[in-house]
């Protein structure tokens, strides 16, 4: 029987504090890549490959949230890589 949001236990301090570092190394991550990206020099290749390699970390700190990796963050490789490697 799943709970209700009323029912579950407050977050402790300290998973709180972990979530946040979670997410703080995922936003460096992302940053990293796109800016890697946005200079040009990669091949193709690599660049979709460093795109890939950028969610299986996301997925790896936050396992079961490919949902939400694919709305806030795949359209912002697929727009960089379009730009970038001149695709339509």
């Amino acid at each position: 029987m799943a709970m209700n949001v009323e029912e579950r236990p407050a977050p402790t301090p300290e998973a709180i504090a972990e979530e946040s570092r979670k997410i703080r190394r995922l936003r460096m991550v992302v940053q990293m890549a796109l800016a890697i990206i946005a200079e040009g020099e990669l091949p193709y290749e690599e660049a979709s490959e460093l795109a890939m390699a950028t969610r299986r970390v996301a997925l790896q700190l936050f396992p079961g949230k490919e949902d939400a990796y694919d709305l806030i963050y795949r359209p912002k490789f697929q727009r960089l890589m379009r730009e970038v490697y001149r695709l339509q």
